[in-house]
C-alpha cells in the first residue's frame, strides 16, 4: 500500500495550482481553526522565552509565508505548520538572561547560518546519530517541567493592587483558584472529547470561557508591550571574549536542537498525512534556516513545524500549505492589532501553557517500550536539564552516553578506538531506526 502511495505521489504534482484549489475549502477553514489555536499557544511561548508578543507572532506570521513560498518549490512537509516551539522556549529566555535581547538576532543569526551549512550538507542525519532520539525527548521534559512551572503561578495571581500581605487566601485570591480550576476541567474534559475531531475547540472555548469571567471577576489580564518592529542588520554588543565564545556554541547548541526536533516533527507529519505523502527533511531544513535568517533582521525567534500545530492542522482537514498561508495572514493581523490580545486573562493562558509543559514532561513515556538504558537515560537527561541547565544537562548526558557505550564496545574482543566509535554510531542509528 505505501509502494502504491509512493508511486502516486511521484505522478501528483502536490505544489500544482489544480491541486492546490481542489482543496482550497478545506485548507482555507483548516487554517483559521489552527490559527486560533496557535495564537494563544504562540503569546504563552513569547513569554516563556521573555521576547515581546509581538516579537513571537511576527515570527510565526513570518515562517509561515516563508513555509508556503517554499513548499511551491521544494516541499519538506505537506500540512506541517511552522511557529516557535515550546521546547526552545526555556534556551531562548536563557540566552536573553545571558546576551540581552539586545544581541538575540545575533544568536537568531548564527542559529540559521549552522542550520544552513547542515542543510547544504545533508548533514542532520549525522546529528541524530549522536544525538539519539529517546535524549531529545528526555531534554524536552525537562524543558516542560521549567515551563509548566513557570505558569503555574499565574492560575492564581492577583491583578496589580489586590495583592494584600499576608492575606493569600483573600476572596479575589480564592475567586481566580476557582476559575482556574473550573477553567482546567472545562479545557481537559474538551480535549479529550475532540482532540480527535475539533483540536481547536478546547482553546477556544477556554479563551471565550476567561473572556466571560473577566467581566464578572477581576482577573490578572494580559498586556502586550507595543514594540516597533523595524529592519537592523543582526550585529552584536559583546564585551568580552567569553562571550564571543558561549554565542558560538550557544548558537550551534539552538541550531541542533531545532534541527533534531524538526527531523522529528516530519517523521510524525508524515505519518498524519492524509495522502501519505513522504517528507523531506531537507527541504524542511531550508524552508527553517531561511525563516530563522529573515527573522534575524527584525529581532525574530526560532522556528520549526511544531507538532501541536501540525496535528490541529491535520485534523481540522488541512491537505496543502495553503492552510499555512491563512494562518499567516490572521496572525498578521494581530501583530499590528495587539490591543485585541488585551481581552485574554493570564489564568486561561496559565491553563494552557501548563498542560503544554506537562504534555512534554509525559513524552517519557513514549520511550518505555525501548528499554530500561533509554528510559535511565533520558529521566537523568530531564532532571539535568531542569535542574542543571538546559546546555549544562544535554551535555552531561551525552558525555555519560558517550562513556557507557565506549566502556561496553571495548570490552567486546578488545576492539581497536576505530572500530569503537563506528559501532558507537552504529548504536545510535539503529536506536533511532527503532523509535521513528
Amino acid at each position: 500500500m505505501k509502494n502504491e502511495n509512493t508511486e502516486q505521489s511521484k505522478k501528483v504534482d502536490y505544489g500544482s495550482a489544480a491541486f492546490v484549489a481542489k482543496y482550497a475549502t478545506r485548507d482555507l477553514s483548516a487554517g483559521v481553526i489552527t490559527a486560533t489555536m496557535a495564537i494563544p499557544l504562540s503569546i504563552g511561548i513569547a513569554l516563556m522565552s521573555d521576547y515581546p508578543i509581538q516579537v513571537g507572532l511576527a515570527t510565526v506570521a513570518f515562517a509561515s509565508f516563508i513555509a508556503f513560498i517554499f513548499a511551491i518549490f521544494r516541499p519538506g512537509n505537506f500540512i506541517g505548520a511552522p511557529g516557535i516551539a515550546a521546547g526552545l522556549a526555556p534556551i531562548l529566555a536563557m540566552g536573553v538572561a545571558t546576551f540581552g535581547i539586545q544581541n538575540m538576532a545575533f544568536i537568531i543569526f548564527m542559529t540559521a547560518t549552522f542550520q544552513a551549512v547542515i542543510w547544504k550538507f545533508n548533514w542532520q542525519r549525522y546529528l541524530l546519530m549522536a544525538v539519539p532520539s529517546y535524549l531529545v525527548e528526555g531534554l524536552l521534559a525537562g524543558i516542560g517541567l521549567k515551563i509548566a512551572l513557570k505558569f503555574l503561578p499565574f492560575l492564581w495571581m492577583l491583578p496589580a493592587g489586590m495583592t494584600i500581605e499576608g492575606d493569600f487566601f483573600s476572596d479575589g485570591r480564592i475567586q481566580i483558584i476557582a476559575l482556574s480550576i473550573v477553567g482546567t476541567i472545562l479545557f481537559l474534559v474538551l480535549f479529550k472529547m475532540f482532540k480527535d475531531t475539533k483540536p481547536a475547540l478546547p482553546y477556544f472555548t477556554l479563551i471565550l470561557y476567561g473572556i466571560l469571567a473577566s467581566l464578572f471577576v477581576d482577573v490578572k489580564m494580559l498586556t502586550v508591550e507595543d514594540v516597533n518592529l523595524t529592519l537592523a542588520l543582526p550585529v552584536p554588543d559583546f564585551d568580552s571574549l567569553y562571550l564571543w565564545v558561549y554565542a558560538i556554541f550557544f548558537s550551534l547548541m539552538l541550531a541542533v536542537v531545532d534541527v533534531i526536533e524538526q527531523v522529528m516533527s516530519n517523521a510524525a507529519i508524515e505519518k498524519i498525512d492524509p495522502l501519505q505523502r513522504p517528507s523531506n527533511s531537507n527541504n524542511s531544513l531550508l524552508s527553517i534556516w531561511v525563516s530563522n535568517m529573515g527573522a534575524s533582521f527584525f529581532g525574530g525567534m526560532t522556528n520549526l513545524d511544531g507538532l501541536a500545530k501540525s496535528s490541529t492542522n491535520h485534523l481540522a482537514g488541512a491537505y496543502t500549505k495553503l492552510s499555512v498561508l491563512v494562518i499567516g495572514i490572521l496572525i498578521t493581523f494581530f501583530v499590528f492589532n495587539s490591543h485585541y490580545l488585551h481581552y485574554l486573562p493570564y489564568f486561561a493562558l496559565a491553563i494552557i501553557m501548563s498542560f503544554v509543559g506537562i504534555k512534554m514532561f509525559l513524552g517519557l513515556l513514549h520511550i518505555a517500550e525501548f528499554g530500561p538504558y533509554a528510559v535511565l537515560l533520558a529521566s537523568v537527561c530531564a532532571g539535568l536539564v531542569f535542574k542543571v541547565g538546559i546546555f549544562e544537562g544535554l551535555i552531561i548526558v551525552l558525555f555519560i552516553h558517550g562513556i557507557i557505550s565506549y566502556v561496553i564496545f571495548s570490552q567486546m574482543d578488545n576492539m581497536p578506538a576505530g572500530t569503537i566509535v563506528s559501532k558507537y554510531f552504529q548504536k545510535f542509528k539503529s536506536d533511532d531506526q527503532q523509535i521513528n
